[in-house]
């Protein structure tokens, strides 16, 4: 890592065309007054470019190509900056395996992301839980470190990696007990502000920067993490460096927290803890992700959102200012603060401080131009993904995709439940005898149900099925695992699921949104299985909602067990479903549940709906409702609800109003 430009300060390109400004040996003087501008992005996911390897189109909804002009408009606005990244850049697209799984990087390569990082001349990172989905190996090669923990030679060398620093405070080596990272930074840079005379100076300001990671990252990578490191909570790390941080002259504190907010109590393994985070004394920014929202945002309904003490219009939390800026590169982060020195010490004036979430979609649906520089660092690297992800694996007689995942269409689901279970039998065959008499099963998900735009969902055509197509089903770098279960388990884990529904009155007539976005769509576990029968009532509370559940037509029986087949994150307690912590797994398997996916593929050569598309083994209860239950998704699509026997569902608006292209269905939970 090439850390050069930290050891000396920093003049900003505005103060050099400045012949007259003041130097710092006149100043600063009490009544001195900068802004300094905090540009964020947050979970790339190695969305370097603007286009979507799963469907083998551009989509100039993403891409960092298209952040880097709003990055450039953000620098020629305010002169004094510091772009800073707040992680889960390196996994997410076919371009982020390939570099790490298929075409593994030369220690003198720097990874496709980070070049384009390095390009736009970042200045700090933080770290993702998504960072570690490749192991400790090659996050140690890529970033251009020397982890001292189990895994990592002793003697490895230190590879090419970014031209910035990266900060984890919370991660420690159980080696070592030391971070993994350097826990923070403090970057010392000069900055263009004005005198009590209203006379431009230069001025010395000292930015220190901490980083957090969700600590749920030891359960959700542990076949990666067991062992080597250990987590520490949030609030509590803070507490430990803040005043380190202050202690060696920073005169302002940036957190960046790769966390949501959340107003659940406060505990050590807390996932999205920047509620509380936001109330340890001497933070004066946050830069927060993970949800994979833009924060500020006036009409949010999130629960997180509206919490007392939160104030998403202004972009504060508990006073602090904070933002997130989506996902994909599709907002920009800009915190504007405003900075007074006393004579003594910089501190932010919070009513002039500003806020926002940039998008990169203009106010009349087209985007912000991508910057041509991008494309050009990358060429090479996005045309070996894509001679990668055409690879053919067979055919396809049916349309698999996930716009009506939510309310019934398992035609992007089975094919994985299927090799999941195929997977798992032939495991226990050939090495766990004493589970033989078991009944398999298998959870999976929706992976992709609208939530970062009306493009991300799983669309795969009928015909040749390729890597691409198999990726768009399985999008994730998990593990195959299996659980032991009981009847009783296993209802507890569907029940769990099912709180993807709002609870619906059939008394209302008014319309009653059916879907608890709150609820991440790759939650929504469901079986399809032609053994199991269940029905989800959604006029029951949470925990209450899975009736007639059935296993080969007869009630399932508490005690009746299983293993089911799933991935390393829900089984090591992604999620948070009763139970799954882990210690059920019996098979952590060697192999990616993607692979596990193209195998069976290439085994089974041609799909078809009637063996691959149709075993539905959850309905919702029938009920009549009053009132429309409504839903939205892509537009025009109802054929694909038709075609997969949804015939109770229908659009009642190809535009639902709310500017962002859904349209707006109902479905008739009577039928």
């Amino acid at each position: 890592m090439r850390l050069a430009h930290l050891a000396v300060p920093l003049l900003l390109t505005a103060c050099a065309g400045l012949p007259h400004v003041a130097g710092d040996g006149d100043g600063p003087r009490p009544g001195t007054q900068a802004t300094l501008a905090l540009l964020e992005t947050t979970d790339l996911h190695a969305n370097v470019l603007s286009y979507d390897y799963y469907k083998l189109q551009p989509d100039p909804a993403l891409g960092l190509e298209r952040t880097a002009t709003l990055i450039k408009q953000a620098r020629a606005e305010y002169p004094n900056n510091l772009l800073i990244d707040n992680g889960d850049a390196l996994q997410g697209t076919a371009l982020a395996d390939y570099q790490a799984l298929v075409q593994p990087l030369a220690c003198a390569d720097t990874l496709a992301i980070y070049k384009a990082m390095n390009q736009l001349k970042v200045d700090i990172a933080g770290v993702g839980n998504h960072e570690f989905n490749y192991g400790l190996a090659y996050l140690n090669q890529v970033t251009a470190s020397h982890f001292d923990v189990d895994g990592v030679p002793a003697d490895a060398p230190r590879c090419a990696g970014p031209d910035f620093p990266i900060v984890l405070a919370n991660l420690y080596s159980a080696r070592t007990r030391q971070p993994l990272f350097a826990p923070y930074r403090i970057l010392t840079r000069q900055i263009l502000a004005s005198g009590p005379d209203g006379k431009a100076l230069r001025a010395t300001l000292k930015i220190g920067v901490i980083g957090f990671t969700p600590p749920g990252v030891l359960a959700w990578d542990k076949h990666w993490l067991a062992g080597k490191v250990y987590a520490e909570g949030v609030r509590e790390t803070a507490e430990k460096y803040l005043p380190r941080m202050r202690a060696e002259g920073a005169d302002l504190i940036v957190a960046v927290a790769h966390g949501g907010i959340d107003g659940a109590p406060y505990t050590p393994q807390m996932e999205n803890a920047n509620y509380y985070l936001a109330q340890v004394p001497g933070i004066d920014a946050l830069l927060i992700g993970h949800e994979h929202l833009p924060f500020p945002d006036a009409a949010s309904q999130r629960p997180g959102f509206n919490l007392p003490g939160v104030d998403k219009t202004r972009g504060t939390i508990h006073g602090v200012p904070a933002v997130m800026a989506n996902l994909w590169g599709k907002h920009l982060g800009v915190i504007g603060l405003h900075l007074t020195y006393d004579g003594r010490r910089w501190t932010v004036d919070r009513s002039r401080t500003t806020v926002e979430a940039r998008p990169t979609r203009q106010a009349d649906g087209s985007y912000v131009a991508a910057d041509p520089a991008i494309a050009a660092l990358v060429a090479s690297e996005h045309a070996a993904t894509l001679r990668y992800v055409r690879t053919p694996l067979g055919s396809s007689d049916f349309r698999m995709s996930s716009y009506f995942a939510d309310v019934g269409d398992i035609s992007a689901i089975e094919l994985v439940n299927q090799a999941q279970t195929a997977y798992v039998r032939d495991y226990v065959r050939a090495n766990l005898p004493q589970y033989a008499a078991l009944p398999v099963l298998s959870m999976a998900s929706p992976f992709k149900t609208g939530a970062a735009g009306v493009a991300d969902y799983t669309d795969v055509a009928p015909g040749a099925v390729a890597l691409n197509n198999a990726a768009d089903l399985y999008l994730y770098p998990n593990a195959l695992h299996a659980v032991k279960l009981n009847g009783a388990q296993l209802k507890a884990w569907l029940e769990k699921s099912a709180e993807r529904f709002r609870r619906i009155d059939p008394a209302t007539s008014a319309p009653q949104e059916l879907i608890n976005t709150a609820f991440a769509g790759f939650n929504f576990d469901m079986l399809t299985s032609a053994d199991v029968r269940y029905q989800i009532d959604v006029t029951r509370p949470v925990g209450q909602r899975i009736v007639n559940l059935q296993y080969r037509g007869a009630p399932l029986a508490p005690t009746q067990e299983f293993l089911v087949a799933t991935n390393n994150y829900r089984a090591s307690g992604g999620g948070g479903f009763p139970g799954l912590d882990g210690s059920r797994t019996v098979i952590a398997a060697p192999d990616a549940s993607r692979d596990v996916l193209i195998a069976y593929i290439k085994q089974t050569g041609q799909l078809t709906r009637a063996r691959n598309g149709a075993a539905r083994s959850w309905r919702f209860a029938p009920v009549t409702v009053r009132g429309p239950v409504v839903f939205h998704t892509a537009p025009n699509m109802l054929a694909l609800a038709h075609a997969a026997g949804l015939t109770n569902i229908r659009q009642l608006q190809a535009d639902d109003g709310g500017g962002k292209g859904y349209a707006l269905y109902a479905i008739d939970l009577s039928q």
